[in-house]
């Protein structure tokens, strides 16, 4: 597996070289990221780990420049700043998960497995849902009320699992198991995080699905009534 690294601190950049490595991943590094561009479309790599407070341009813009030329491999981002903005704000780039500095090894390399082991999931067919949300598998696409939702990839998972347990209460654990493939140790709010990304393109047309929020337990995606007054399926 070779992982380019986005990272200009040399002490950080050299301690996740040495880690993958030890796991038999191949490396390659660069110190900004305008090289990290170049590098992503012009090699071929299976993930990208991208610190946020790189040189010329930042992990953001590098995000948002690799999803508009199509570079579909999981990225995953460095960041020291833990605000709920900023997290957004890097998934909305088209980020797939992000870890906050300072971080364990150990987490960073389950990360990196999770987001593998998704990449190289086999394709399933077109899943009908409530209402008039849809979802296709093998495309990872998703429309809603005729309109097509431009997602990043672990909210198409999420929504994914949302749907085909339609009207289930899902616990927080249980959907970070199932989406992000391991066992997050400790009190995190990234699905609350995810799940507000997808509430705010619900809001965007006229949806007639919406995710609850059951207090105490989780989430679910039931059917709702249209602003149009048409009721769902």
């Amino acid at each position: 597996m070779r992982v380019l690294l986005v990272e200009d601190d040399v002490d950080i950049a050299g301690a996740i070289r040495t880690m993958l490595l030890r796991r038999r991943y191949a490396v390659e590094i660069v110190r900004d990221g305008d090289a990290g561009l170049d590098r992503l479309l012009g090699a071929s790599f299976d993930a990208a780990i991208v610190d946020i407070g790189v040189p010329k341009r930042d992990g953001f813009s590098l995000c948002r420049a690799a999803r508009a030329e199509a570079v579909a491999i999981p990225l995953l981002i460095l960041t020291a700043r833990d605000a709920v903005e900023d997290r957004i704000r890097g998934l909305d780039a088209g980020a797939d998960d992000y870890l906050v500095k300072p971080f364990a090894e150990e987490e960073l390399a389950a990360r990196l497995r999770a987001l593998l082991r998704r990449a190289e999931r086999p394709l399933r067919g077109v899943l009908e849902v409530i209402g008039s949300l849809s979802i296709d598998s093998a495309s990872r696409t998703a429309t809603l009320a005729d309109a097509s939702f431009d997602l990043g990839s672990t909210e198409f998972r999420l929504l994914e699992l949302l749907a085909r347990n339609r009207g289930i209460t899902l616990s927080r654990t249980q959907i970070l198991e199932k989406v992000w493939d391991y066992d997050f140790g400790g009190p995190s709010n990234i699905v609350d995080v995810y799940v507000s990304q997808l509430r705010r393109k619900f809001a965007s047309v006229e949806a007639d699905v919406s995710i609850e929020t059951v207090w105490g337990v989780g989430y679910k995606l039931v059917a709702t009534r249209s602003k149009r007054g048409r009721s769902s399926r």
